[in-house]
Formats: structure tokens, sequence, C-alpha cells
């Protein structure tokens, strides 16, 4: 066997690849910062990363599927730390408390994530807003499991539980986008800035956990 085509070798050739391939999502979520992915050409992307442009296309057909990646990428922790938060059995307080804590924790972790979806959610780009619709319906999906599992949700239909989940999305990547905005030179003011969000959001959540006791369960 050719010492070239070694299981070792095609190993540390597959390495590089996902390493080059994050590298380009990274440079382009970096450009990203300040402007749409409709206005960045994958020439500057790799640039910056320092490869030609042609090996661009070993890892994406295009910037679309560049944008479709870093979707991917910018919701899916989020996902995984609301689910948990939702998943245990507390009093509607604590949830409401913990959601929005584990928002400001994203956003403060994936600043540049959080400000490219609020911006392409309703870019230029189609397949992005699209993705972004599709990762947004299938949290929705997954919020819509955990509260149906709630003692809180009992007697609901699965069309009433759906459409709270959508509120809780909403809300959340709404919230998200807030906090992100809400960077400021002086770090004091940008911290009063984001307390003030969190207060905010905490009552808005509120309301609809209100509005959840007294909504009539299914006939």
């Amino acid at each position: 066997m050719n010492s070239s085509s070694t299981p070792a070798t095609l190993g540390v050739r597959q390495a590089q690849k996902l390493k080059t391939r994050q590298a380009l999502l990274d440079a382009a979520l970096k450009l990203l910062e300040e402007q749409s992915l409709s206005s960045l050409g994958l020439r500057e992307v790799t640039r910056v990363v320092g490869v030609a442009p042609a090996a661009f296309y070993r890892h994406f057909r295009d910037m679309a599927e560049l944008g479709v990646a870093l979707v991917e990428e910018s919701l899916a922790s989020l996902h995984v730390m609301i689910r948990a938060v939702l998943a245990e059995q507390q009093e509607a307080e604590e949830v409401i408390d913990r959601s929005v804590e584990a928002v400001a924790d994203h956003v403060r972790r994936h600043p540049a994530h959080v400000r490219f979806v609020a911006r392409e959610r309703h870019g230029g780009v189609r397949a992005v807003r699209e993705a972004i619709a599709a990762e947004l319906a299938r949290f929705g999906d997954e919020v819509a499991t955990a509260l149906a599992a709630q003692e809180a949700s009992r007697g609901w239909s699965a069309e009433d539980v759906r459409m709270l989940a959508g509120l809780y999305v909403d809300h959340l990547v709404m919230t998200a986008s807030a906090f992100v905005e809400a960077a400021a030179e002086d770090p004091a003011e940008g911290r009063a800035e984001e307390r003030a969000i969190a207060d905010t959001a905490r009552r808005q959540l509120r309301l609809i956990s209100l509005g959840r006791r007294h909504w009539p369960a299914a006939s």
C-alpha cells in the first residue's frame, strides 16, 4: 500500500480539511460583523484564511451553503441550553429566570453568531433565511415537546402547546438580539443596559406564563 494512502495519513488529511472548513466559517463570521452575507465575497473569506479561492469549493458549493452552515453552528448550543432548562421540573419563576440567564450566557459566549442570525433572518440570501426559519421551527418543536411534558400543559391540544412554544422561541430570539445590541463603550453602562433587558425579558415571560395558566384546556 502506498504510504500516502495509509489510514493515519487519511486521518491527518481529514483533520486538516475540517480545520480549514472551520477557519472559513470563522473568517466569514468575523467579516459578517460589518456587512451582510449577500455582500460578502468568497475571495474576501479565503484571503483572511490564506487559501486560494479554488480551495473554498472543497468545503462549500457557494457562500449560501457556508451561510447555512453558520446558521446550524449559531443555533446549536442555544437549543441545548434551553432544552435543558425546560426539561427540569421547576416552578415557573425558576424556569423564567434560568431561561433568561441561558440566553444572556449564550450571547456573551457567541455574540457574532447571534448578530449573524438576527441580521440574516430577514436578509437577502434565501437559502439562509429558509435555514434560519427551519432551525427555529425545529427549536419550537423541541420546546413544545418539553412544555407538553409539564403539568401546566395537561389537557392542552398539541396545536396550543406548539403555539405557546412559538411564543417562547420568538421571545428568546428577540431577547438575544437585544442583548447583543446592548454593547456599550462604557462597561458599566453596558451592564446596566443588560440588566434592564433581562428584567424586561423576565416580565414578558411572566406575562406569557400568566396567560398559560388561564388558557382553557382542549375540550
